[in-house]
């Protein structure tokens, strides 16, 4: 009896191992739970829906739970409709015996579906933030993935939820400014965990690759960090504007072409706003083409095409907390001719700190104002740290240009957003010019006064400046809108290479970048002085007065006339409301050749006189002018000039760079005797009674652009009574 029930509890027992056995690897097919398993699911989710087939059942003797799986199942959610590859599920074993089915656990494989349907079904079990986002944002792509959810006793899903799987051909927009497409990478997402690896994709079209981004969801941010790759390629400018805030636009920035390795960590809420963004890049710039005009280049650089490149530049790029640091060294090519480039930047509350080293060996380098000009192959070092402003201002702490004993050294420069100096601390100058001449000044700032000192200057270049007597230009050598006062003391100044003055001295006040005051004294070394003052009145009239007792070296500057001697310069102007009143006299000079007086002289037959104007020169006792200037013309009411061999008298106007019109008489000194002579009582008195034949001299008329002057000449029987009466004043004031 005994045996007979032990075979039969043994038979019992293998038959249930085989039933368990069979149960847990093969299981058995039903759609007996079919109903169940929907009513389950829509207690979950009301509007999730199923379309399931054949359901297999397999069992878990470990935990008790039964395993359900359903191949290829349809979900409708809100009337759509996608299928998936199967679905798991869980069911405590009690639960199936009492038939009260109880999900504890959910398993998804889906096949190849859109990425849209993947959040739907997603959002329909839990509708969280990320979620809620990502639907938003993203607008395409395919996926294949496995999601994994346990269920609370009260069917909610558990935060050790698992999803993973990979994406192709993602598209999603950001903010209508920043496009992804043809995203492909690999995910797993946990818990307010989200890990992507083997990003590949384009941002804004530019081709991007990412080793590995990490978000994590901490008190409603999301914290991103990750690393991503741009291969190297020529980028389309358009394209970078989009992505930098119009970085490039409208700077003339034709080609760029560079590849970067860099790290990146940020903030996101949940409205999608970015913060606390942080980036290392390092960047090689293979290429970058700027094409245009770039501030007063051509200035300093004579041979400037408007092209500048950058080529195989390595930059160190970090942003933090709204910072940005660029450190790069590399080539600058300007005029396909190679220089070297190093540099720092440094973005800080809207300001930009600067530190720039620039090695030019290969292109030319000149400056107007000192007349200095570096020849191509010597090196010329330059150096340039400062701030540029928000507010479009720029202040160096030091400018320095260095090129073998030549040196320029600039401290503490200020200038305004138009780049006008507004006010400097220090300027040091010591170089040997094109003339040949050492320039060695000293300028430093004390408040609102500079002193200038030095052992010689060469200003010949600003003195050929002034003569040019442009009107129309602005003067952008200081900018200031207080009063500046200048001390200046100058042992050597050259106005020409071969002409010099000592011990220049006195003082200039600058006001709104004019001289208020000025009072200047030197003297040439045979002992000859020179003086200019001006003074600016309570009614703000200017006054500027000139005397020189040694004109030559002024007046010869002036290439019209040739072979100036003797002489005294006598000056005098007044200006108000933009107007300027001159009286100009020169006394006891000649001047041996006055080209377009010489063709005059010939035009008119007085050949004599045009053999003295190109021999040994012709004498003037007096040379007086009276004129006016306005915005660049000249008006000239009267130039008499009086001589023992000629005399001119003459008015008109001249229309600075464009116009000159000219007419006067012109008149041998013997006719001027004899008309003088002619006049009852008057000319017996001061002549005598002479008289001769011939012409009393010629009228005449220049007119033409400076470049191509036109003179005509008519002989004249009489002398207009102005001129007689012109000749009278200056033989009684003789």
């Amino acid at each position: 009896m005994i045996k007979r029930l032990i075979k039969i509890f043994s038979f019992l027992l293998t038959l249930i191992v085989i039933i368990i056995f069979y149960l847990t690897f093969f299981g058995f097919n039903t759609e007996q739970f079919n109903e169940q398993i929907k009513t389950q699911v829509l207690k979950i989710n009301k509007s999730l829906n199923l379309e399931l087939k054949t359901v297999k059942i397999l069992l878990s003797p470990r935990d008790l739970t039964v395993k359900i799986k359903t191949l290829e199942p349809k979900i409708f959610i809100d009337n759509n409709q996608f299928e998936l590859k199967h679905i798991k599920t869980n069911i405590s074993l009690k639960s199936l015996v009492n038939r009260e089915l109880s999900i504890d656990n959910i398993q998804i494989s889906t096949k190849i579906i859109k990425l849209d349907d993947l959040i739907l079904l997603a959002r329909s079990f839990k509708n969280t933030p990320q979620l809620f986002i990502l639907d938003n944002i993203v607008k395409g792509g395919y996926l294949v993935g496995d999601l994994n959810f346990n269920f609370d006793d009260k069917g909610k899903i558990k935060n050790d939820y698992k999803i993973n799987g990979f994406i192709e051909k993602g598209k999603i927009r950001i903010l209508k400014k920043y496009s992804i497409d043809n995203l492909n990478f690999s995910f797993n997402i946990k818990y307010q965990e989200y890990y992507f690896e083997d990003v590949k994709t384009h941002f804004n079209k530019i081709k991007l690759t990412a080793p590995s981004i990490k978000i994590k969801e901490k008190n409603d941010q999301f914290l991103i960090n990750g690393k991503f790759i741009s291969d190297k390629e020529d980028f389309n400018i358009k394209l970078l504007d989009n992505l930098l805030n119009d970085t490039f636009k409208n700077n003339n920035i034709e080609k760029i072409i560079f590849s970067s390795d860099n790290s990146f960590n940020f903030n996101l809420n949940k409205k999608l706003k970015i913060s606390n963004f942080n980036l290392e890049s390092v960047i090689d710039l293979n290429k970058l083409v700027y094409k245009g005009k770039f501030f007063n280049t051509k200035k300093y650089l004579p041979d400037y095409q408007n092209l500048i490149e950058l080529e195989d530049n390595k930059i160190l790029l970090s942003f933090k907390k709204n910072q940005i640091e660029i450190d790069g060294k590399g080539k600058l090519i300007i005029n396909d001719k190679i220089e070297n480039l190093n540099y720092k930047i440094h973005k800080k509350k809207g300001h930009y700190l600067f530190d720039t080293n620039i090695d030019v060996k290969k292109n030319s380098v000149i400056f107007n104002t000192f007349d200095y000009k570096k020849k191509e192959g010597e090196n010329l070092s330059i150096r340039l740290k400062g701030i540029y402003k928000k507010d479009k201002s720029l202040s160096f702490g030091l400018i320095s240009f260095t090129e073998n004993e030549n040196k320029f050294l600039v401290n503490d420069l200020f200038l305004d957003k138009n780049f006008r100096i507004l006010n400097f601390k220090k300027l040091n100058i010591n170089f040997v010019n094109t003339n040949q001449i050492e320039n060695k000044i000293n300028i430093r700032r004390n408040k609102n006064k500079y002193i200038v000192t030095g052992e010689s200057l060469d200003i010949s270049k600003l003195v050929d400046e002034s003569l040019k007597d442009d009107h129309n230009k602005s003067s952008n050598l200081i900018f200031t809108n207080s009063i500046s006062n200048w001390n200046i003391q100058i042992k050597k100044t050259y106005i020409d290479k071969d002409t010099f003055m000592n011990n220049l001295n006195g003082s200039i006040s600058l006001k709104k970048n004019e001289i208020d005051k000025l009072n200047l004294k030197s003297i040439f070394p045979n002992d000859k002085k020179l003086t200019l003052t001006i003074i600016t009145n309570e009614d703000n009239e200017k006054i500027t007065t000139f005397f020189s007792d040694y004109p030559k070296p002024l007046i010869k500057q002036y290439k019209f006339i040739k072979g100036f001697e003797n002489g005294v310069l006598d000056f005098y102007s007044f200006k108000k409301n933009g107007i300027t009143k001159s009286k100009l006299i020169i006394d006891n000079f000649k001047v041996q050749e006055v080209p377009v007086l010489a063709k005059l002289l010939t035009l008119a037959s007085l050949q004599g006189i045009a053999d003295l104007l190109t021999g040994e020169g012709i004498r003037f006792t007096d040379l007086e002018m009276n004129f006016s200037t306005n915005k660049g013309l000249m008006t000239i009411e009267e130039m008499y000039a009086i001589g023992p061999a000629i005399s001119i008298l003459l008015e008109g106007y001249i229309e600075s760079q464009k116009l000159v019109s000219l007419r006067g008489t012109l008149v041998p000194a013997t006719t001027i005797n004899r008309s003088i002579a002619s006049i009852p009582l008057i000319g017996n008195i001061l002549i005598g009674n002479k008289t001769g034949e011939g012409i009393f001299g010629v009228s005449f008329k220049i007119k033409g652009s400076p470049k191509n002057l036109k003179t005509t000449v008519n002989p004249i029987k009489t002398l207009t009574p102005r001129f007689i009466t012109r000749t009278l004043e200056k033989i009684k004031k003789n």
